[in-house]
């Protein structure tokens, strides 16, 4: 816990990427505030700015570069998320104000969601379901393969990875586990083995990745580790685009040693806003528009099912993250500051 001082001068919040539904919980949970809302993304705010003291934000909101500038009351960051690479923590630091994450929301949500595209792409679910809209009801190419039995390789044994894995022994399936950081008790308890993530790739028929975005995880799986993979394993991340190399992971499809991929999550997903795309474009901005055809090849691929960033999305988890905002947001007021992210 961290003590902190703030000088209450507006008492306002702005929070984006928010529904009707969900402002109205929010702020019936924030008396004495007042609350500003977009459903859109930070970028897409038109109202006034100089009057906001705490910025709620989601991961399609960056707050970074001349967004400080653009809010000089800004005494604190609340996100709603746990991941935070969408926000510049040096730059916040340097200006003396605190971020806040959500450390905790929906481990279950989360596995659920991720099971939900493990399910679909070993049962071939999405090619089933586009054929009998066109009245289609053969079976030719929708043979599936059974979960029982198969080795899944988790990468990054956390919250979420872990309730992955207990979902995984209910289906009879062998979880095995890559993290830099090992808890062989939990190990025991859930029946799973650590290794190194080579072993990992090189065993598993099924892999989900669960890790969160980090330096040293930004492209984690590049050719080189989809080389090492078991050809035709299924593939499955609801962590962060970044994690896996888009261009990359089409070779792997390519070359069959990935069969099937489950993505709710794109490397440079917010590219594909039409804004962003079009800013792209006017810039020439060679990188970006890469990225971009990249991610509409994969969108468009026959074996490969995307979802839009919403593994953490039911009701349940969404109320736990905005209760826990408002905590934040109450703990600031206090001057007692909680769940705040360090600076590496």
């Amino acid at each position: 816990m961290t003590t902190h001082s703030p000088a209450l001068e507006t008492k306002t919040i702005l929070a984006t990427e928010i529904s009707a539904e969900d402002s109205a919980y929010f702020s019936s949970r924030l008396d004495g505030w007042t609350l500003k809302t977009c459903e859109g993304a930070l970028d897409t705010w038109r109202g006034e700015s100089g009057d906001i003291e705490v910025l709620s934000v989601m991961v399609h909101s960056p707050v970074k570069g001349e967004v400080f500038d653009r809010f000089p009351r800004l005494k604190l960051i609340a996100t709603r998320s746990t991941g935070y690479d969408h926000i510049d923590l040096a730059e916040a630091a340097q200006r003396g104000i605190p971020v806040c994450n959500v450390p905790a929301y929906g481990s279950n949500t989360v596995a659920e969601h991720t099971f939900a595209l493990i399910l679909m792409l070993a049962r071939k679910v999405h090619h089933a379901y586009a054929r009998s809209q066109r009245g289609q009801f053969d079976l030719e190419g929708l043979m599936g393969i059974d979960l029982a039995g198969k080795t899944l390789g988790v990468i990054g044994a956390g919250k979420i990875g872990l309730h992955v894995i207990r979902i995984a022994r209910g289906f009879g399936m062998r979880p095995i586990a890559f993290d830099p950081y090992e808890d062989w008790n939990l190990a025991d308890l859930l029946v799973f083995d650590y290794v190194a993530l080579d072993e990992l790739l090189s065993r598993a028929e099924v892999i989900a990745v669960c890790c969160p975005l980090t330096e040293s995880s930004r492209g984690l799986l590049n050719q080189a580790a989809f080389e090492k993979m078991k050809p035709g394993a299924l593939l499955v991340n609801t962590a962060r685009g970044g994690i896996v190399d888009s261009r990359a992971l089409l070779w792997a499809l390519g070359e069959g040693i990935v069969s099937a991929a489950g993505l709710d999550v794109l490397e440079g997903e917010a590219l594909l806003d039409e804004d962003a795309l079009l800013s792209a474009v006017q810039q020439g901005a060679e990188a970006e528009m890469r990225n971009i055809a990249e991610n509409l090849l994969l969108m468009r691929h026959p074996n490969v099912v995307v979802t839009p960033h919403m593994a953490f999305y039911s009701r349940e988890a969404v109320n736990r993250i905005l209760t826990t905002t408002a905590e934040n947001i109450r703990a600031y007021e206090s001057g007692k500051l909680v769940n705040v992210v360090q600076v590496d």
